[in-house]
């Protein structure tokens, strides 16, 4: 019997909604919108991104996983994986009794007709799909808009013989499931890149040739099976990992047409090569956002909230490292005391889970201006926790 797939919701909006606001609303950051995106107390100013937090798909994905436990109270969910990257919303499903497949005590449990499976934000693979729907799983699809429109880019390229070559992280739960689209007609191919630097290096093999084995040994784990970079590489098709940095993914793109242009002569390029703009737009606006706040305002430091395994809030954190002290923070509870604060380093890779300890990091006399800002799956009461943290550490600084 094949699986029952949900993808519009379950019906049941209006009667999560309560347990919604609840969870992640907060009176302080709405009150912080409406006066401009800005709240002052006494010596702390705090300016916040125009455009920050939630962004629609991930609002849709985790009302999907409230209705879900609300419709199939007496039957066992599941999820796949994290449905986004920040731990405080992964551990409400948990306490509303949600189960994680990537959990070791759960992975190992056998799945059939009676189980829920929910799909994640980033999607899940080809062959996991068809797993569940193997199995006759009931199945509940909070995928994003913006992930299906490259999966299907990625299925045009692979439908006309071209090799996507994504811009990701390899390990991404995203890229990976990206990357499986390509794979599901005969002879499709896929190239994972992390950075201009990898893009590079594939440039220089379109153009001149290489080392096969000193090519695949790089890319081993970021290739397609029985991937050849000399007949692979002929005809290529761009995509993107949507979260990741716009002006890399840009960058990138160029470097390839220039390749491809250099290779095949620019009247030949449109047989060789093609592109879609797939960045999803929350992820842009976001950046858009934290660039204005940087250029707008004269700031002394930045805060960007977000999951440390949170491909979009690392770069939001990197676009302002560049140009003033910037913490990137899981939560309130890192902001330990007014000299001592725990964040992520921003050059830390992505499947790191280091933090480090910063001391003096909050200026403790004279006017103090912190921008502010927060990663896609970051729901706004985290957001108001951390002002509400930064208020009373500027007030016990003035005291003292």
């Amino acid at each position: 019997m094949p699986a029952v797939i949900f993808r519009k919701g379950l019906n049941l909006k209006d009667a999560v909604s309560g347990a919604l606001s609840e969870d992640y609303h907060s009176a302080l950051v709405d009150e912080m919108i409406k006066t401009e995106f800005r709240r002052v107390t006494g010596r702390l100013t705090i300016h916040l991104a125009r455009e920050f937090g939630f962004c629609y798909g991930v609002d849709r994905a985790v009302d999907y996983a409230y209705q879900t436990r609300a419709r199939f109270p007496e039957r066992t969910v599941y999820l796949t994986g994290e449905i986004i990257h920040n731990p405080h919303v992964n551990q409400k499903l948990r306490s509303a009794g949600i189960r994680f497949l990537s959990d070791p005590e759960t992975k190992d449990e056998e799945l059939g007709p009676a189980s829920v499976i929910i799909l994640p934000a980033f999607g899940v693979r080809v062959e996991d799909l068809l797993i569940y729907d193997r199995l006759g799983c009931t199945i509940v699809d909070t995928t994003c808009g913006s992930v299906l429109n490259v999966w299907k880019n990625v299925t045009q390229y692979a439908q006309h013989g071209f090799t996507a070559l994504i811009h990701g992280k390899v390990h991404h739960e995203e890229t990976q499931a990206t990357a499986s689209q390509a794979l599901k007609y005969p002879g499709g191919r896929y190239l994972i890149v992390l950075d201009r630097k990898e893009a590079s290096a594939v440039c220089d093999y379109i153009r001149q040739g290489g080392d096969h084995h000193e090519f695949m040994t790089r890319f081993r784990h970021a290739a397609s099976p029985d991937f050849d970079p000399t007949k692979d590489l002929q005809r290529i098709g761009l995509a993107n990992q949507t979260t990741m940095l716009m002006t890399e993914s840009l960058a990138i793109g160029e470097l390839l047409r220039e390749a491809m242009s250099d290779r095949y002569g620019k009247e030949m390029l449109a047989t060789h090569y093609r592109a879609f703009d797939t960045i999803c737009s929350a992820t842009q606006d976001r950046q858009d956002a934290v660039n204005e706040l940087l250029t707008d305002r004269q700031l002394d430091l930045m805060l960007v909230v977000g999951g440390y395994n949170s491909s979009n809030t690392r770069n939001l954190a990197k676009i302002c490292d560049k140009q003033l002290p910037t913490f990137h923070i899981a939560d309130a509870d890192e902001l330990v005391s007014r000299t001592t604060i725990r964040h992520r380093p921003i050059t830390t890779s992505l499947e790191s889970s280091e933090t480090m300890t910063g001391s003096d990091w909050l200026p403790s006399q004279g006017p103090l201006s912190v921008g502010l800002t927060a990663g896609a799956s970051t729901p706004n009461n985290i957001v108001g926790q951390v002002v509400d943290r930064l208020e009373r550490f500027t007030a016990e600084s003035v005291k003292t």
